[in-house]
């Protein structure tokens, strides 16, 4: 099965090096990597050329931000299976594609663990994001995957369509919501560390954009699963963020 990861990037000469390392060393050889480039003005493209590798291709020109760019990449990819890694992300080690294409030879969407760190060099373990089961209610109960290691089949991202680009900082929270919550696919959560999410992004700088984030997905939950004025998740996406720190 080939697996399509899709990196959007801006201006990230400091860390894609690193991000196209940690898929070029995927023992799955039945992969592509797709930078959509939103018209860097550093060295980030010379970089991604400098590997010189058939396995990755990329496209650079404006865009609306990075939720315009994965919707770009799901457009382009060329895959039976298409997920997302940042590019100041990296899997978390080399059998991590091969584990995800194993999974999906029965199921439609698979989803692991995320270890968020401090940088890729020392790897300082700040939160530890475990994905857990996927059931009906998990929405409503504060529950959602981390989107680093979401991987769906081509028949779902067909179904479900782009990013709601109205979403600032929690496409990808609704995204996965409409993926989940409302069809009937086939899930299946890997219990392992799928990705290392360096910190330091528009969804983990500060508590004004936390809030913000949180009243989008209240949004999200009320368009969709018809959530009151304020619930339950409002308050539990919090209390969950903060077991999750190390």
């Amino acid at each position: 099965m080939k697996i399509s990861v899709i990196t959007a990037s801006y201006n990230s000469e400091a860390t894609i090096g690193t991000t196209i390392e940690s898929f070029l060393g995927q023992t799955h050889p039945d992969k592509e990597m797709l930078v959509v480039d939103g018209a860097s003005g550093d060295s980030t493209l010379k970089i991604v050329e400098s590997f010189g590798s058939r396995d990755i291709r990329v496209i650079s020109e404006p865009d609306k931000g990075v939720y315009d760019a994965m919707n770009k990449g799901l457009r382009l990819y060329t895959g039976a299976a298409v997920g997302f890694l940042n590019s100041d992300d990296t899997f978390h080690d080399s059998t991590v594609l091969a584990a995800i294409a194993t999974a999906l030879q029965d199921a439609d969407i698979v989803y692991g663990d995320l270890n968020m760190v401090t940088d890729h060099r020392t790897k300082a373990l700040v939160r530890a994001w475990r994905g857990g089961h996927f059931r009906r209610n998990s929405f409503q109960l504060g529950w959602v995957p981390p989107h680093p290691t979401f991987y769906m089949r081509r028949e779902v991202a067909q179904k479900v369509g782009d990013h709601d680009l109205s979403y600032v900082t929690t496409a990808d929270y609704d995204y996965m919501l409409r993926a989940l919550a409302l069809n009937d696919f086939r899930v299946t959560y890997l219990p392992r560390v799928i990705a290392d999410f360096q910190m330091g992004g528009i969804s983990t700088s500060g508590w004004r954009v936390t809030l913000r984030g949180n009243l989008e997905c209240l949004r999200s939950r009320q368009e969709h699963l018809n959530a009151p004025f304020i619930d339950a998740a409002f308050f539990l996406r919090f209390i969950r963020r903060i077991f999750q720190l190390r």
